[in-house]
């Protein structure tokens, strides 16, 4: 084969265009790159508006509830906890000491609130994941509006019985689906919107856990059987699949989904492991998922336990609750069903596809995301994206920076700023009674979770699946 001589074809193309020198005449839109940086804008929080808070009872003093009634420590004008039902007794104490509430305003369980009469404006429902839909129902016939922690319920009627109940009531209902209320996701959705990128195509969307999280929420805690609680497609990603369905802005048709349990059971036990990890295993110190390193000291993933507020007796009663609890079992040994990879491909209106992956075995967090237009596309990962115009070649940075002297609501929030975000918006929905001043109505949330309990059938029958709304 004879070889071509570079240089020489070259010289003779630039003869063959009248004496034009190809080489020093740019391509429109790619030989000179202009990059630009921007700040994507905070979303506000508060209602400065507002003079007479609303008032809220809080069922659930866990994590979830807490985030929500900080808000009313913030913004007293605003939200105004009178009530709090709790079974852990230590966190009954707390709560309603922190938020002022009168002993006859504290309960052991939800039921109890509903016993009395109507006595405040609004509940707000962070309890466990099986138990949204009973005092949910029971809050709307009693004219409560609602703060409902995710996912709305653990079944698709349960959920299509919640929307049906809040339509007849005329109540309102805000499912926490905080990551719309994310200045990044904001952003990212007013980007498509306004066709920087030209017609969507396709988005490929990431959340990865953290291998530490996971062992922590879905092997050792409380979300960790999926016929007890909800499929961890709801109960982690059903956030993930509302901003896909919020960002694109049109119907899923079909979805199909892969996935399973591979790696956190038995058959993969280290040799010399043990029940417990105080039970003197032999791998311990060589575990990535050891309790003892994760819950070693108050704070971080040792949140979940109720220190008690003598600190000498910390350590005694951390490790007291890692031979008693089920955060100090090992992870392989755990009547655990939730699956660790899961991935989804699915199909919405005017052919725009979008691809899901929820991986376990990740050393970060924060979700990633890949969206594809016919003239530009953005990579993002929730602190900052960049956008390419296919056209001009323009490159753009957005990213995060929250003036948290100006803006105190981010100090306390989480999901991005998406948590206090929500709860601003609830507010002056409850104000104004129209449920329109939610970004997040109970009909969106609920055309999502539906797309989750279709992912969990797919999955399990390895069929792709319609996406019915009725």
């Amino acid at each position: 084969m004879k070889k071509i001589d570079r240089r020489k074809a070259i010289k003779n193309l630039t003869i063959g265009l009248g004496g034009a020198t190809l080489l020093s005449t740019p391509l429109s839109g790619f030989a000179h790159t202009e990059t630009n940086s921007k700040t994507i804008p905070s979303k506000e929080i508060g209602n400065p508006g507002i003079k007479n808070p609303v008032t809220a009872i809080t069922l659930g003093a866990g994590g979830r509830g807490n985030v929500y009634g900080n808000y009313g420590l913030q913004f007293p004008k605003e939200l105004n906890i009178i009530g709090v039902a709790e079974p852990i007794a230590i966190r009954n104490k707390r709560y309603a000491k922190k938020h002022t509430i009168v002993d006859e305003n504290r309960f052991d369980t939800w039921e109890h609130v509903f016993d009395r009469p109507k006595f405040a404006d609004a509940v707000i429902i962070s309890t466990p994941d099986d138990l949204h839909y009973a005092p949910c129902m029971k809050a709307l016939e009693m004219g409560y509006d609602v703060l409902l922690e995710k996912p709305i319920a653990p079944t698709e009627k349960e959920c299509l019985d919640i929307l049906n109940l809040a339509n007849k009531t005329g109540r309102i209902v805000a499912v926490c689906h905080v990551l719309r209320y994310a200045p990044y996701f904001i952003k990212l959705r007013e980007m498509i919107q306004s066709g920087s990128i030209g017609k969507l195509i396709s988005i490929q969307h990431l959340e990865p856990i953290e291998h530490i999280h996971m062992s922590h929420s879905y092997v050792r805690g409380n979300w960790h059987n999926s016929k007890e609680t909800t499929p961890i497609i709801l109960a982690k990603s059903c956030h993930d699949l509302d901003i896909l369905r919020w960002i694109i802005d049109k119907p899923c048709k079909s979805i199909s989904a892969f996935g399973s349990l591979k790696w956190f059971k038995k058959e993969n036990a280290p040799k010399g492991s043990t029940n417990r990890c105080t039970d003197g295993c032999a791998v311990e110190k060589t575990c990535p998922y050891s309790a003892l390193k994760i819950y070693n000291q108050p704070g971080g993933w040792s949140s979940v336990f109720d220190f008690p507020d003598d600190t000498s007796k910390h350590e005694e009663y951390l490790l007291e609750q890692l031979k008693t609890t089920n955060y100090g079992r090992c992870v392989y040994r755990m009547e655990n069903d939730q699956p660790d990879h899961y991935v989804t491909s699915m199909e919405f209106e005017d052919e725009i596809t979008a691809n899901f992956s929820m991986e376990a075995f990740t050393s970060y967090h924060g979700r990633r995301t890949r969206i594809m237009g016919s003239h530009g596309d953005i990579t993002g990962d929730m602190t900052e994206f960049t956008h390419t115009d296919f056209l001009t070649g323009t490159i753009t940075k957005w990213d995060i920076s929250v003036d948290e002297d100006n803006n105190s609501g981010y100090q306390g929030s989480g999901h991005g700023g998406g948590d206090w975000g929500l709860v601003t918006d609830f507010i002056n929905a409850v104000k104004k009674q129209d449920p329109n001043l939610l970004t997040s109505t109970i009909d969106a949330s609920v055309e999502s979770h539906i797309m989750g309990f279709m992912a969990e059938k797919s999955r399990k029958t390895k069929q792709t699946t319609p996406i019915k709304l009725t």
